[in-house]
């Protein structure tokens, strides 16, 4: 971890926006954090009916106090609200405040002014709607790894009017160092992290966001809609959960301290509250619920590799693990104390006559599982490892073993408490889930009823199947998912972009936009997919 640079790069921001710095000739984003006074645009978050939270970096050798204005127009004439916050270096310069006293359902101008008059870009937010509301449209985004291509999905959503608030899923950037995903053959030139090793300390994880929020577009895209988000594994570690991470070692200290760390750096540099789970009304139509799925009560993710170590049949090891340990009730993803608020919020939400009962969360809910067909598309040269994985998936597969056990399908009991849960409270359930970097529609089941729909989105950048998998079709490759995996309605494995769902008072509307490229800066799409789910049926309706 200790590369020449990351000492450098630990002192920078120890002394962050002190004098002299800016001389320094610095790369990228090092030189973006010694700049001095607004360095990262606007962003707003956390809308209610009657507030929003302002954010803001401003960077000063001291302690600076900001004021924010509000104004229903562009130009300021009138000021309708506002506050005052502090910049402050402990918190890496970040400035954040919520601010109360807003009209429902309307649209601000927002700005931060300092002591002597200067004044941030000006960017502009929403507040929630109140009582009967007719519709809502959200932007659903996830697993943007910049090194990957141009945030062009982004760009895309800023240019649109008729999104009302932007969801972000997690993965809102990566971990590694230069040259581990993207390798340095497939980084896109230009597209430059820092710092240029993995991201541990409090200083690396500073600079990591940095460095994603200096891009343009997702500055833009900050600047003009209110943002809710919630972390995935990455803004931690690669597969993390509540005790570890995949990609954590001894080498980078304990846990529980490297997870703190990204915990208040993620709090710093995201327009968020800083409590980890919480629910947003959109009057009488929505309740979004935006759990956490990661680091408060998930067990460890099991994995096959172990399971069939040892002695003995490898089949009948997994056979046996399908039916005993796999479907162990203790299991956990929420934990007890977050599962009592979703389930209780579930009911509330119903009882209180709202529409639709949304969870915005992180993995996917949907059972996939591993098609015959992949002996064929791993046939050939292939290195032993990929042969190996592709004969342990269709062994699980003959188990009754999903594909991906890091995602709800490797909390079955936990998965089928939640949707139970919906059942019970009589919800209209639509789960928006990112992480898998490609888009899915499944229709959500539980004791072989219908319990709601979940609309996955593809990613921002970040590759999926068709990079795994480039000789064969997208076609082939859904048409044998879907014959592997019953819920699957439809699928994209081979576009990046984003989705807008849009909510009335009797159906959902997914659109799925693909972006014709990632590889140059360019907002055009290839195409969109839709697809509606009807209020009452608790599935897609027939594409």
């Amino acid at each position: 971890m200790h590369h020449r640079w990351g000492e450098m790069d630990r002192r920078l921001l120890v002394k962050l926006g002190t004098a002299g710095l800016a001389a320094l000739a610095l790369p990228g984003a090092a030189a973006a954090m010694a700049a001095q006074g607004f360095t990262h645009g606007v962003a707003s978050g956390e809308p209610g009916p009657h507030s929003v939270l302002l954010w803001t970096r401003y960077a000063a050798a001291s302690d600076t106090t900001l004021t924010a204005e509000m104004s229903d127009t562009a130009d300021f004439a009138r000021v309708v609200a506002g506050g005052s916050t502090t910049a402050a270096g402990e918190r890496d310069h970040i400035a954040k405040l919520v601010i109360d006293g807003l009209e429902p359902g309307r649209w601000y101008y927002y700005r931060f002014v300092t002591p002597d008059g200067g004044k941030s870009v000006t960017g502009r937010t929403r507040t929630l709607p109140a009582g009967p509301t007719g519709a809502f449209t959200l932007a659903l985004f996830s697993c943007s790894n910049l090194p990957f291509g141009w945030f062009n999905a982004y760009a895309h959503a800023a240019a649109r009017q008729d999104i009302d608030l932007v969801v972000h899923s997690g993965d809102y950037l990566y971990e590694y160092p230069v040259g581990d995903y993207p390798s340095s053959k497939v980084a896109l030139p230009g597209r430059d992290i820092q710092p240029t090793h993995e991201m541990v300390s409090l200083a690396d994880y500073r600079l990591r966001y940095a460095s994603y929020r200096a891009d343009p577009d997702l500055q833009r895209l900050h600047a003009l809609f209110p943002m809710i988000a919630q972390w995935d594994d990455h803004e931690f570690t690669n597969d993390a959960w509540k005790g570890g991470a995949e990609n954590h070692n001894e080498g980078e200290g304990e846990w529980a301290a490297r997870a703190a760390v990204a915990e208040r750096v993620y709090r710093e540099w995201m327009p968020v509250a800083d409590t980890r789970w919480r629910d947003y009304q959109v009057g009488d139509l929505a309740t979004i619920f935006l759990p956490e799925t990661r680091v408060t009560g998930r067990d460890r993710q099991f994995e096959i590799g172990e399971i069939i170590a040892g002695d003995g049949d490898p089949a009948k090891r997994l056979k046996t693990f399908a039916e005993t340990a796999y479907r162990d009730p203790a299991r956990q993803m929420l934990g007890a104390e977050q599962e009592n608020w979703l389930f209780d919020g579930f009911a509330r939400s119903t009882k209180a006559g709202t529409r639709w009962q949304v969870c915005a969360q992180q993995v996917v809910m949907g059972s996939l599982f591993t098609p015959p067909e992949t002996r064929e598309w791993f046939a050939g040269d292939q290195p032993d490892y990929v042969r190996r994985r592709v004969e342990v998936g269709q062994l699980a597969a003959k188990a009754g073993l999903p594909l991906n056990l890091d995602a709800w399908d490797g909390y079955p009991a936990a998965r089928a408490r939640l949707l139970a849960a919906a059942q019970r409270a009589d919800a209209d359930l639509v789960t928006l889930t990112g992480d898998t970097h490609n888009a899915w529609a499944f229709d959500l089941e539980t004791d072989g009823r219908p319990a709601g729909v979940e609309i996955a989105g593809q990613s921002v950048t970040s590759p999926g199947f068709e990079a795994y998998i480039p000789g064969v079709s997208d076609e082939s490759r859904v048409a044998a998912l879907r014959r592997a995996s019953p819920q699957l309605k439809w699928a994209n494995t081979q576009d990046r972009g984003y989705v807008t769902v849009q909510l009335t008072r009797e159906r959902v509307t997914a659109n799925w936009h693909n972006v014709e490229t990632i590889r140059t800066r360019s907002p055009k799409l290839k195409g969109t997919h839709s697809m509606t789910a009807t209020r009452g049926r608790r599935r897609f309706d027939a594409a």
